[in-house]
């Protein structure tokens, strides 16, 4: 049976109360926002408790919110935002918990979904955000010299630093990027009547 979202938000303010800082329904989902303190408490209880039984994590992710809005944002930088789903009602939720700007960090729910194992050490990557009680947080996507995080909106478009194998040293070196930015815009020509009477009348 499917818990309608106007339902699952009455059930998460009466368990949760003061503890969720927001609680409404975006893009046809339901979305809450908890300190990143109080991750693993609610998420366990997210998970176990009968009313609710989130027991899948869909995924996990990072969030920069630098310039978003057209720099009208005033919140913090970085979040990270966990996709619940409820097989057994039929229902989803979606959990957003800000981190700090100079040291993104949050606890790690490894031990209440384990395959939040990748998506942690993905988000690690590509943002930054370090999750901690991980059992191996490391690179995931990019190699294991790389510099920076790419999804980070101030990362530059060529990144810090090219790698190539070099024949004589048989082994891969990193150096710095020499690409220089291209701008192209491409140019449209149009065989038509309209621009040939344009043309004659100039």
């Amino acid at each position: 049976m499917s818990i309608s979202n106007e339902k699952l938000v009455e059930r998460l303010q009466n368990r949760f109360g003061d503890a969720l800082k927001s609680c409404h329904v975006a893009t046809d989902e339901v979305t809450i926002e908890i300190l990143r303190e109080q991750l693993l408490e609610i998420c366990t209880a997210l998970r176990d408790d009968t009313g609710l039984h989130f027991e899948q994590l869909i995924d996990l992710c990072g969030v920069d919110y630098l310039d978003y809005g057209e720099g009208a944002w005033q919140g913090p930088r970085f979040a990270v935002v966990y996709h619940l789903l409820s097989i057994q009602n039929n229902s989803r939720v979606r959990v957003r918990a800000f981190v700090d700007d100079d040291e993104p960090r949050i606890d790690s729910v490894v031990d209440i979904w384990n395959c939040a194992n990748w998506f942690e050490r993905e988000a690690f990557d590509m943002f930054g955000i370090l999750f901690d009680g991980h059992p191996d947080l490391r690179r995931l996507l990019t190699d294991y010299g790389f510099i920076g995080h790419p999804f980070r909106k101030d990362f530059p478009l060529l990144g810090h630093v090219e790698m190539r194998y070099d024949p004589e040293r048989k082994r891969v070196v990193y150096e710095p990027v020499e690409t220089e930015m291209r701008m192209i815009v491409p140019r449209v020509i149009r065989h038509d009547n309209r621009y040939e009477e344009t043309a004659k009348g100039e």
